[in-house]
């Protein structure tokens, strides 16, 4: 069966939640766990949750290189599809990731790196109050350009930055991509949306889907919704 594109987020720090929910969409969708989760349960809760399903681990280390090298060769253990790092740690910090992430696996098929950018909770005005310079979509680019650069495996974009990466970055450059409803769907804390067939036809290449799935009367069933969504 082919892979599938969607990873469903599941973003609790609860233990039995996370493991009713994995049990439930992943035969369709692919698993992310991230930070709330991992603080309230480490490694041996993602093992669990986890098991041999696809594994987004959505930790968005920032720290000074050394730490962040560190923390991706313990990461490398769960044995992650994706990791991410913020962008913002800069330079010095992605390139030592990503050594950290080839020296940790020299004999399988190593994690892929993600850089995360501008996260899809944040808008001009936001970057502004922060002291980055804006629009958004000029930040995204530079810092995916940035991790390019560093060696990173792609980055992590809202949907609306998805066709002007890829044409910056290239075919082989990974875009993940949160932030993704469909029509009639209440965004949230998301502030730069899209659909989920839109956002794979301007060139994403996985899309992250929480919400609209774990926040579901039945999960699977969404799961599966968002999935012919996404592909039909």
């Amino acid at each position: 069966m082919q892979q599938s594109p969607i990873f469903c987020a599941i973003d609790t720090p609860e233990l039995a939640p996370a493991r009713a929910l994995a049990q439930a969409v992943r035969s369709t969708v692919n698993l992310k766990l991230g930070l709330e989760f991992f603080v309230a349960h480490g490694p041996a809760g993602v093992r669990e949750v986890a098991g041999k399903a696809p594994l987004f681990l959505d930790l968005k280390l920032h720290d000074i290189p050394n730490t962040v090298a560190g923390a991706v060769r313990a990461a490398a253990a769960l044995r992650p599809m994706l990791l991410t790092i913020h962008c913002g740690g800069g330079a010095a910090m992605m390139r030592a990731a990503v050594e950290a992430a080839a020296k940790a696996a020299p004999d399988r098929q190593r994690m892929k790196l993600l850089g995360v950018t501008v996260l899809t909770s944040l808008d001009d005005d936001d970057l502004t109050a922060i002291g980055q310079r804006g629009p958004a979509a000029e930040q995204v680019r530079r810092l995916a350009l940035l991790a390019k650069a560093c060696g990173l495996d792609g980055v992590v974009c809202s949907p609306l930055e998805v066709a002007m990466l890829r044409e910056a970055c290239g075919k082989d450059f990974l875009l993940v991509v949160p932030g993704i409803r469909l029509m009639g769907v209440a965004a949230g804390d998301q502030k730069r949306v899209m659909g989920p067939r839109e956002t794979l036809a301007a060139g994403a290449d996985y899309l992250v889907i929480g919400r609209p799935i774990t926040g579901a009367p039945d999960p699977a069933a969404a799961a599966r919704a968002m999935l012919a969504a996404a592909t039909r």
